[in-house]
């Protein structure tokens, strides 16, 4: 007997649930691009989306997904033959950097594992690399769940004198958790609206500063697509886009960041934070009779929009399995944490909570989570659900 039917539960990190006021915003006929509503709406929604980001500098908005990220970053910063210092702590770092490699950029990465960046590796690494002419970091890794101090590793660049740009990936973290890009010394930061921003996939953004915009201005491996310069100063409506708007994206995307501002962004940080640590007393609770673990130990170095965890052998996936076909539940692979078509990697999943979620959505995975394990005869300890409920009751 399934007992899937029902509204499903997509606790997947990315593309995250689509709340209906943003769908409702999006089931509209096709608009005006030439004038009117859309057109309007376009430069107070740059200015919200600055607001989210904590800047007051410059945004460019690019038709893609958080990867298209990457490259428009990358070929508007570098040039050809030039070094990126990366310090990877799973494989979206990685993959920050093979996107660089390809362009002809010279990646020299740290790599942290499945662990948040160590400030002592970090410092002797950007002494053997000055002249790297970035830094690249994940804010938050989708795989690992590691959460970075951006601004420490901004403290140590200057601490150092290292004259290289920062450039932070928060596509697992913006609206999610806290992120203050000119607080912080952040050049460059991209995002995406798939995660905390609750849009469709499709829009990538990137956030950078006056300093990033001056040196910019040297790389030679920018194209016409995907140079920012006409998407951040645009005098015509469609250089915003570098052709046809994407109209009904904008509309949702409106409708999320009003979402954001009416509820306030510290409150979402809190609010993303509260629902974390609900799922970490609950995986707590869950170790002490069985295999269950998280993949970062450091409750203080875990991002708060998603959590890697693991169980042993194939018990990750048939955990995920049950939940989704069983229950209506789905949870996110595990990524980057075995080799590909190593058994080992079944072990590995992910729980989202980013975004458009509350107490209700969380707690109901969880006891979809603690029903699946007893299903299947998993070994876990007790009391995990209401030892959720206590943390989120008190916080």
């Amino acid at each position: 007997m399934s007992l899937a039917n029902g509204r499903p539960y997509l606790a997947i990190p990315g593309p995250s649930v689509m709340p209906d006021r943003v769908l409702n915003a999006m089931h509209r006929a096709a608009p005006n691009i030439y004038e009117g509503s859309l057109v309007d709406m376009v430069a107070p929604l740059r200015a919200d989306l600055k607001k989210v980001a904590c800047t007051e500098q410059n945004l460019a908005i690019y038709i893609g997904n958080g990867h298209a990220t990457w490259e428009a970053a990358n070929t508007n910063i570098f040039r050809r033959g030039d070094k990126a210092l990366v310090l990877a702590t799973g494989r979206f770092g990685h993959g920050w950097a093979e996107h660089a490699r390809q362009l002809g950029v010279e990646p020299l990465i740290t790599d942290f594992g499945r662990e948040p960046i160590d400030l002592n590796r970090a410092e002797a690494a950007l002494k053997a690399a000055p002249d790297a002419r970035a830094v690249m970091v994940t804010h938050v890794d989708t795989a690992t769940s590691a959460l970075n101090d951006v601004a420490a590793v901004r403290k140590l660049m200057d601490d150092l004198g290292h004259p290289g740009l920062l450039m932070v990936d928060c596509i697992a973290s913006l609206a999610c958790d806290e992120f203050r890009m000119d607080d912080w010394g952040v050049d460059v930061m991209i995002a995406a609206s798939q995660k905390g921003l609750m849009t469709p996939p499709g829009l990538g953004f990137v956030f950078f500063s006056d300093k990033a915009k001056e040196v910019g201005k040297r790389s030679d491996l920018r194209t016409p697509y995907w140079d920012w310069t006409p998407r951040n100063t645009a005098q015509f409506f469609y250089e915003n886009w570098y052709g046809t708007a994407p109209t009904h994206h904008l509309f949702g995307l409106r409708e999320a960041l009003s979402m954001i501002h009416e509820e306030g962004l510290e409150n979402v940080w809190a609010r993303h934070s509260a629902l974390a640590r609900a799922v970490w007393t609950a995986a707590e609770a869950w170790g002490q009779g069985g295999a269950f673990r998280l993949n970062i130990q450091d409750p203080a170095r875990r991002g708060h929009s998603v959590t890697a965890a693991r169980l042993s052998g194939k018990d990750g996936t048939r955990l995920r399995h049950w939940c989704e076909h069983q229950a209506g539940v789905t949870l996110g692979i595990g990524l980057g944490m075995a080799e590909p078509g190593d058994p080992a990697g079944d072990a590995y999943f992910r729980i989202a909570h980013m975004g458009h979620v509350n107490a209700h959505m969380t707690l109901g995975a969880l006891a979809v989570m603690d029903t699946g394990m007893k299903a299947l005869g998993i070994d876990h300890g007790p009391g995990a659900v209401e030892a959720a409920a206590r943390a989120l009751a008190t916080d």
